[in-house]
């Protein structure tokens, strides 16, 4: 008895399709009402019930169809008329991964861990206002400029970052004029932020930061009580002290230099519309809906573990909807996370969200100098640092150079594993185009740089936030606010 079988010839595999056109690459998302979104390598998309995607996969639009010129124009199909259609879909696709020839061009500098807050979610190991061992020096600020100018890119961001900037606002004075007095040599377009609570904002650092140019980012959790439980100070002063600085800033400097961003805490949960409603009060035009990281004091205090993505989609989706209203009301307001997807799903070029890139942003998008001269791929990678994990961390500013920092082995590893378009279940989701890797949050979580998609809450997170924001579009009124933001 013989258990081999002889195969069938080569005809019963092949599959010859008579068809006036071909397809052209493009991935499928069925979507929560059942309609299938076809996205195809850039990001143009089309919505197909079942029976017309089958028609499309098995050559049966005809040219006669209303949707077989659809097809052709959003570049799922081409024909013997396409002549350009190739070329064209190859611009759009250089256009939209052109940041990475720019290469890194935000530059995030941690002036001090010292800090006046015991934020129980803050994400880094902060030390206390007396401490200076954690300073970052003038050598080490000077050497970090000098690697940031030897990154390609044409427009160069530097942030300040801490603990609290302001505490070593001399370092900030002395970095702001180093890198503006290189510039004159250099030619490439600087712009300086920090990131602060806003609590020693003076008439110093307003003179500097207006004389500058320099903008200012700060913390705000909503009202009063939530803000003060989430952000605690010594003298349960910290939402009056945030509320002030900003004020400060808008009337000194204008209302568009200062700009805010709330963290989703277990006590936010409940305060969707509150948060907002503050937001507004303060006359900010734009709000940013971030759930908590899974980094630092975060994951000590067990912040993380309190609430899960379907708790906060709840959050996210009734704080979005809400300010399609106000807008619909009249007053501008835009929700940050969604103009990044906007931005992705209508323009040919990228936003340039570091956690939203194919290839991963870090690194090759923003990388941090830390007080101590180490060099991390990201601000969550020097948060990872600060817990004991140095997987991502590149190099020194003394002891190693441009090509061994950003040629790191454990850089180059993780962007070429968790490229989108080759990881498991990312490669065949038709929201890939929309999305993009974060090689260090899933090892953080998850302890590998690719990570299990469906215990993912950044795989689970995005997916929700694309398709709500896809059946919003479907709303004439709506789109017409959404297109808004982005226009």
């Amino acid at each position: 008895m013989t258990l081999a079988k002889k195969f069938h010839s080569l005809e019963n595999y092949i599959k010859v399709v008579e068809s006036d056109y071909q397809l052209l690459p493009f991935n499928f998302h069925r979507m929560p009402d059942s309609a299938y979104l076809c996205v195809n390598m850039v990001g143009e998309y089309v919505s197909l019930k079942k029976n017309e995607l089958i028609s499309l996969v098995n050559g049966k639009i005809k040219p006669s169809d209303v949707l077989y010129n659809t097809l052709k124009s959003k570049h799922i199909i081409m024909d013997r008329d396409s002549s350009v259609a190739l070329d064209l879909l190859a611009l759009k696709y250089r256009t939209k991964q052109n940041r990475v020839s720019q290469f890194t061009s935000l530059h995030m500098f941690v002036v001090t861990l010292r800090c006046d807050y015991t934020c129980k979610y803050c994400q880094v190991s902060r030390q206390t206002e007396d401490v200076d061992t954690f300073d970052m020096s003038k050598e080490t600020a000077l050497a970090a400029l000098e690697l940031m100018f030897m990154s390609p890119s044409k427009s160069l961001k530097i942030e300040f970052q801490g603990g609290e900037p302001l505490l070593n606002f001399k370092l900030i004075q002395f970095i702001v004029t180093s890198a503006l007095k290189m510039n004159l040599t250099e030619k490439r377009k600087l712009q300086f932020v920090i990131t602060s609570n806003l609590s020693f904002v003076d008439d110093d650092v307003l003179k500097f930061c207006g004389d500058h140019d320099i903008y200012l980012s700060t913390s705000l959790d909503g009202p009063e009580e939530l803000h003060n439980k989430n952000r605690p100070r010594p003298g349960k002063d910290g939402y009056s002290k945030t509320i002030e600085g900003i004020k400060k800033i808008q009337s000194h400097l204008g209302p568009d230099k200062v700009s805010a961003l709330m963290t989703t805490t277990i006590g936010s949960l409940s305060q969707p519309i509150e948060i907002i409603d503050e937001y507004v009060r303060l006359d900010f035009h734009s709000i940013f809906l971030r759930p908590l990281s899974p980094y630092g004091f975060a994951i000590k205090t067990k912040q993380v573990e309190k609430y899960n993505i379907d708790k906060w989609m709840i959050f996210y989706k009734t704080g979005l909807d809400y300010i399609i209203q106000l807008n619909k009301s009249g007053y501008f307001l835009t929700e940050q996370y969604a103009v990044i997807i906007l931005n992705k799903i209508f323009n040919p070029s990228n936003p340039g969200y570091v956690d939203l890139q194919s290839p991963a942003g870090i690194g090759i998008s923003a990388v941090i100098y830390n007080y101590d001269g180490d060099v991390y791929a990201s601000d969550e990678a020097r948060m990872l640092k600060e817990m004991g994990d140095e997987t991502f961390k590149l190099g020194n500013v003394f002891t190693s150079n441009y090509n061994e920092i950003f040629g790191a082995d454990i850089l180059l590893d993780s962007l070429e594993q968790s490229l989108p378009e080759s990881s498991p279940m990312c490669s065949d989701c038709g929201l890939v185009t929309y999305c993009g890797a974060d090689p260090v949050y899933h090892h953080a979580t998850q302890g590998d740089v690719v990570g299990k998609k469906p215990l993912s809450f950044f795989c689970k997170k995005n997916t929700s936030i694309i398709e709500h924001i896809f059946k919003l579009l479907e709303n004439k009124s709506n789109r017409k606010i959404l297109e808004s933001w982005i226009s």
